[in-house]
């Protein structure tokens, strides 16, 4: 689809470890600020047991899951707004992303330096986001600069919808508020998504970084705590993570990694939960297309009619659509076959009007001649 998210966070937090576990790639991950400068970039497998059902059923020649990309962005530092730290070029990559995965220090080490001197999460999320928030703050003066006196004194219609989007959220900057707690009406968050690319707009999830012994005993670590704390009154997830332990795992085979996780008393790993995540916060959903050729995951974005999904494995799908034969995963598991699934009933026909769901089982019908 095109979406992918970027992993942001302070210098020496655990971010370019993150980003190689996650795609098991090896880009610099040192001790020191600003070891990682420009953004590395890696597409990543959506883990679905999902699609590992149908491929056992199916036994498909290939099969091919969904996937997403992250960006691994360069440590910001105070005063990144203005420029501190090589800031302008690491905020112009998170412009880029369309969601945020924030890492945060929750564990203590002497041997890995901490930029800020001490480990105390809040503030590093605060230093983190205020730098994002001054950025956007600074960007709606700009445009308000611009469209004000056309809303006030004119009454141009388009410049009155635009101040009636800047307005409130340059009260939330101001206030040290992101974007996306302002509260719109759909024109003016179709208006805001297609002309302002505001950094605090953009949804967002943490990772805390926690030491392995805490990982095992998550709910009395107290750093971990803090971060959830923080999140909760934003409305925002937390994962907690072992970078140390996920870099490990990811050395692992799939028959070692299982045993390990279930040693430390886990069935699914950190990071997992982290590109599960980040696909839900990208607004992503999955339907997929099964046969003895290919079982395949393909990703949409929630609320894409049936020919738009149809468009996502080929163009000429959705300019020449028909309908679509539909039923759920779960009928599919249910009833183990797809001729017992018609038998019961469970298999029926789409036109233009229907919107996907996560898990929809899909056979698209398309007249090539079709406009």
């Amino acid at each position: 689809m095109g979406l992918k998210a970027g992993i942001v966070g302070l210098p020496n937090v655990g971010k370019s470890t993150l980003f190689n576990a996650i795609t098991n790639s090896h880009v610099e991950a040192a001790n020191y600020p600003f070891a990682t400068i420009n953004p590395n970039t890696g597409v990543v497998n959506v883990p679905d047991e999902r699609l590992k059902f149908l491929s056992n059923l199916f036994k498909p020649e290939r099969t091919i899951p969904a996937t997403v990309e992250f960006y691994d962005i360069a440590g910001l530092v105070r005063g990144a707004s203005k420029g501190e730290g090589l800031g302008n070029q690491f905020l112009a990559h998170i412009r880029e992303c369309d969601a945020i995965v924030e890492v945060v220090r929750a564990f203590e080490s002497d041997d890995i330096i901490h930029v800020e001197g001490s480990v105390d999460p809040v503030r590093d999320i605060e230093v983190i986001n205020l730098e994002l928030v001054m950025a956007d703050l600074d960007a709606v003066n700009k445009r308000i600069d611009k469209v004000a006196n056309k809303a006030r004194i004119l009454k141009d219609k388009e410049s009155m919808l635009e101040m009636s989007i800047l307005s409130p959220i340059k009260e939330a900057l101001e206030q040290g508020l992101a974007a996306r707690t302002v509260e719109l009406s759909k024109e003016q968050e179709e208006y805001a998504a297609k002309n302002y690319f505001l950094l605090t707009k953009k949804p967002i999830i943490y990772v805390a970084n926690v030491s392995e012994d805490a990982l095992g005993d998550i709910n009395n670590c107290e750093l971990y705590k803090q971060v959830v704390e923080y999140a909760s009154k934003e409305g925002s997830e937390v994962i907690p993570v072992s970078c140390e332990i996920e870099s490990e795992l990811s050395e692992l085979s799939e028959e070692d990694r299982k045993e390990y996780l279930a040693e430390l008393g886990v069935e699914e790993s950190g990071l997992e939960k982290v590109i599960k995540s980040t696909y839900k916060l990208l607004n992503l959903s999955t339907f997929f297309t099964v046969g003895s050729d290919e079982c395949r995951a393909w990703t949409f974005i929630k609320g894409m009619s049936a020919p738009e999904c149809a468009g996502v494995i080929h163009t000429d799908f959705q300019k020449g659509f028909i309908c679509a034969e539909v039923y759920t995963y779960d009928a599919i598991k249910q009833f183990g076959s797809e001729a017992a699934v018609k038998d019961n009933g469970k298999l029926r026909t789409e036109g233009k009007g229907y919107y996907p769901n996560d898990g929809d089982i899909m056979f698209f019908k398309f007249n090539v001649s079709k406009k």
